[in-house]
C-alpha cells in the first residue's frame, strides 16, 4: 500500500532543517530506500519562492509567497510502499523523532487504476500541458 505522508514542521519558521537534522535524516532515508520502503522523498524550499493558486466564483486568485502562517506550511513529504496504515504511522514517528517537532499527515494514495485503465499509463507520453 502506497502513502503519501505530509511534514509540517510546527514552528513559526519557514527555515530549512539545520544539519543535524539533515545528516539524520540522511541516516533514515537510506535505511527506508535499502528496505525498499522508500519510494520518493524531498524537502520544500521556503515559501518565499512559492505562490498559492485558488478558485472562488470562476475566479482565480494567485498569492506570492512568504505566507504568514508559516507553522501550517508543508514543508516536505514522503511516498512510501508498506503493508498497512500502522507501519507507515511508525516511520512517521521515526521521522517526527528525528526533526524533534511537527506534525505529519498519512494519506492512503489512489492506485492507477482508480482513476480508469489510461491513468495508470500517463507518464508514458509526457507533453507539454500549459504553453
Amino acid at each position: 500500500m502506497r502513502y503519501m505522508t505530509l511534514y509540517k514542521p510546527g514552528r513559526e519558521s519557514d527555515a530549512p532543517p539545520s544539519e543535524n537534522e539533515m545528516a539524520a535524516l540522511g541516516r533514515l532515508i537510506e535505511e527506508m530506500t535499502e528496505a525498499g520502503v522508500l519510494i520518493g522523498t524531498d524537502g520544500l524550499q521556503p515559501s518565499s519562492k512559492g505562490a498559492r493558486v485558488e478558485i472562488s466564483g470562476g475566479k482565480f486568485t494567485v498569492t506570492d509567497g512568504p505566507f504568514t502562517e508559516t507553522k501550517e506550511l508543508i514543508a516536505g513529504y514522503a511516498i512510501i510502499d508498506v503493508q498497512s496504515k500502522q507501519e507507515a504511522i511508525e516511520l512517521a514517528k521515526r521521522f517526527l523523532a528525528v526533526m524533534g517537532e511537527g506534525q505529519s499527515e498519512i494519506r492512503l494514495m489512489h492506485d492507477g487504476s482508480d482513476c480508469g485503465p489510461k491513468a495508470s499509463h500517463a507518464g508514458e507520453h509526457r507533453q507539454a500541458l500549459v504553453s
